[in-house]
């Protein structure tokens, strides 16, 4: 698992929760169903089972691998539309491209993050780049989607391309993780993702036996979902496993550790760290659109239909197909 890496944590600055900190409980650990995306890639749906009100402002995210393809079997999505939030994919092994309507795409390979701000609707599609699907090869990475307000549901789309080499790079103070922050910030720490809704987003890596406690902003949800590995989540050290996801409750810092023995393939606890500060809003949300009323969901699919969310570049001698989550 490269995404980024460094040879001497101990290099970095080193973040850890203040004296006196409350630390968070854990209210639920779930376990994420698998499933396949787009063309028939494997996923695991890391929200499954968790209600809204402990996910809000993040709408869902899935895990896309690990898998190692044979030559010929590399998958992506088809052209499909968005409306109403942002996704945000973050590449932890292999390679992907992606292009939509409005201008905005690029290739993200280990580390690297594309952040697409759908806003008032485009059309995009995300595939592996002719090359791997020739060679086959390790894919891994995640997608998250994130909601918009209201007010910024119908803004005009953006794409961010975050390079790894962009990532703020951290430890724990006695160099046992390595924590890779990508969007929002930690401790007066900054990732490069700018976000409409504030939210911290981290790819968190702990050697056997290593605990990580961080202080946590009071106004965010938190949540941990375990990439790989096993370890345990809060005060309480609820175990936690790979594909299972811990939801976290009031405070101000939570607490991650792996166990000191890891399997043979996971040598360390990975999990990716979220929190972010709910909108409180109503959501209506139906395949790729996420909007406040079902009128609203009416028109997204209306003007859809009617082609006023992009069109296809004519060099892919595609048509959009349908709506179609990804």
């Amino acid at each position: 698992m490269p995404a980024i890496t460094v040879e001497n944590t101990l290099a970095l600055p080193r973040v850890a929760a203040p004296a006196g900190a409350v630390a968070r409980p854990v209210l639920a650990v779930t376990t994420a169903p698998t499933g396949y995306e787009g063309e028939g890639f494997p996923v695991r749906r890391a929200f499954a089972g968790i209600n809204y009100r402990h996910l809000d402002p993040f709408i869902m995210m899935d895990q896309m691998g690990e898998v190692e393809y044979a030559p010929g079997e590399p998958k992506g999505t088809p052209w499909h539309p968005h409306r109403g939030f942002e996704t945000v994919t973050y590449i932890i092994d292999g390679i992907f491209d992606h292009q939509d309507s409005h201008g905005g795409g690029g290739t993200i390979t280990n580390g690297d993050t594309q952040w697409m701000t759908a806003g008032s609707g485009l059309l995009h599609i995300e595939a592996p780049p002719e090359s791997l699907v020739m060679s086959g090869g390790l894919f891994h990475g995640i997608q998250l989607w994130v909601n918009l307000p209201a007010r910024d549901k119908m803004m005009a789309p953006k794409y961010q391309d975050l390079r790894s080499t962009s990532v703020g790079l951290l430890t724990s103070p006695d160099g046992g993780a390595l924590l890779r922050v990508i969007a929002g910030e930690l401790d007066g720490h900054a990732g490069p993702g700018a976000t409409h809704t504030p939210i911290t987003l981290i790819h968190a890596t702990l050697a056997p036996g290593a605990e990580l406690t961080l202080p946590w902003r009071e106004d965010f949800n938190a949540l941990a979902y375990t990439l790989a590995g096993r370890g345990t989540a809060g005060p309480d050290r609820r175990p936690i496993h790979t594909g299972q996801t811990a939801v976290y409750g009031k405070g101000n810092s939570i607490t991650i550790r792996a166990d000191d023995q890891q399997d043979a393939h996971t040598p360390d606890l990975d999990v990716i760290l979220l929190g972010g500060q709910p909108i409180r809003e109503p959501m209506a949300h139906y395949g790729p659109f996420v909007m406040n009323t079902r009128d609203e969901l009416q028109q997204a699919f209306e003007d859809f239909q009617k082609g006023r969310l992009g069109t296809v570049p004519t060099v892919h001698g595609m048509n959009a197909e349908g709506p179609a989550q990804g």
